[in-house]
């Protein structure tokens, strides 16, 4: 058994590979790779490595590589193991899962034994291992609970790339009314009016950017999220 560890931080690849030795007494090859370039090109030299990832890598995010590796090798069993249980990046992974994936998500902050357990449910039985805390994120972001749909969650996108509401609706082919309607599903959920007060009425907040600014502190919204969405939509641009 091989494993490939992608992660920046030189004490966590260390950290890792002493995980993976003491879990998988099965493996016999630990690869390393600092960056989601240099992991993306090891995974595919090594077409058998199963994989742990970092999330936030300076460059090349995990989510960006995981999505590359898993359209070449859809079967690839990946742990993803990060500081962050933003919704953000809950949902940037939920995106990239191919179907029937053996994958796991878990928190830095999880004890060793958790790490190990995951190492082996995942690697081994193939079993999917999910962080309680990411699991209530990952339901929510399936509109679960009281969360945003995926549609709304795409419009929250949009404003904070800047489009305007017809954009949006030429965008995700939708009527002018519909997207106006979401946005308003948007600010209540965001509590956008609340927060704004009565000042909104008096033009002294911009809705939009009140409801971006509010997604960003809720964490709903980050840095690699809008990086992603920007590269979709010149994408779009460059296709229209």
């Amino acid at each position: 058994m091989k494993v490939l560890i992608v992660e920046d931080d030189p004490l966590h690849r260390s950290y890792l590979h002493e995980a993976v030795n003491a879990a998988l007494p099965e493996c016999d090859t630990v690869i390393e790779a600092e960056n989601g370039t240099v992991g993306e090109k090891l995974a595919r030299d090594h077409k058998s490595a199963h994989i742990v990832m970092d999330l936030q890598m300076a460059s090349r995010n995990g989510i960006e590589a995981a999505r590359t590796i898993w359209k070449e090798r859809p079967e690839t069993r990946i742990l993803f193991w990060s500081n962050y249980s933003d919704e953000a990046y809950v949902r940037g992974v939920s995106r990239i899962v191919p179907d029937g994936a053996a994958y796991g998500y878990v928190l830095k902050s999880a004890s060793d034994e958790r790490l190990k357990l995951a190492l082996r449910s995942i690697f081994i039985e193939s079993q999917c291992v999910i962080d309680r805390e990411v699991r209530g994120l990952q339901q929510k972001s399936l509109g679960q609970t009281n969360g945003f749909t995926d549609s709304e969650y795409e419009i929250l996108v949009d404003i904070a790339l800047g489009l305007t509401d017809r954009a949006i609706a030429k965008r995700r082919s939708l009527s002018l009314r519909s997207v106006q309607n979401r946005l308003q599903q948007l600010y209540d959920k965001l509590d956008v009016y609340q927060t704004a007060g009565d000042d909104h009425e008096d033009g002294r907040f911009n809705l939009r950017a009140r409801a971006v600014t509010i997604a960003f502190l809720r964490k709903l919204l980050n840095y690699s999220a809008l990086e992603r969405a920007e590269a979709e939509l010149q994408e779009w641009l460059d296709g229209k």
